[in-house]
């Protein structure tokens, strides 16, 4: 859990990078508040460039955000927005929790491969030993939903 209102430069960021280093786990799985990229209303945040990077550079696989009230999935990318399906992070935006919708914006942060800005509801993980299953659960009468799975690097 990364406290994203701290400075890039902070000790929470020297912290990020010694604990990936000293845990080198198979899965890595990441939770903050504001998403580094997003294309909705708060838009991406370059305040999250360091914690990216840090994750990326351990291998982490996935990485939760809320702060847009939307639903948004990336696909597996590099801190420079470059698809690498090897060894990217996924960054899936779940700021569906029923305070109010937000929008998306146009164009698509790079590679945004699944939005939603009108439905409520919840994302479930299913965490395994070498990967991960994900489904976003809506609320009783909606059906948007958006589930897949991944494995570890």
């Amino acid at each position: 859990m990364l406290n994203s209102a701290v400075p890039v430069d902070s000790t929470q960021v020297r912290w990020l990078r010694a604990d990936l280093a000293a845990h080198p786990n198979l899965c890595t799985l990441a939770i903050s508040h504001r998403p580094r990229f997003s294309s909705g209303n708060a838009g991406s945040s370059s305040g999250q460039a360091a914690y990216f990077q840090a994750l990326y550079d351990a291998g982490a696989e996935l990485v939760l955000d809320g702060n847009d009230h939307d639903y948004e999935r990336f696909a597996a990318q590099a801190p420079d927005q470059t698809p690498d399906p090897s060894r990217g992070v996924v960054e899936i935006v779940v700021g569906t929790g029923g305070k109010s919708h937000g929008r998306i914006n146009q164009p698509l942060a790079a590679n945004s491969v699944v939005q939603n800005a009108d439905t409520y509801g919840v994302l479930r993980l299913e965490l395994h030993a070498t990967g991960y299953d994900w489904r976003f659960i809506p609320v009783a009468g909606r059906t948007f939903t958006d589930a897949g799975s991944g494995s570890c690097h």
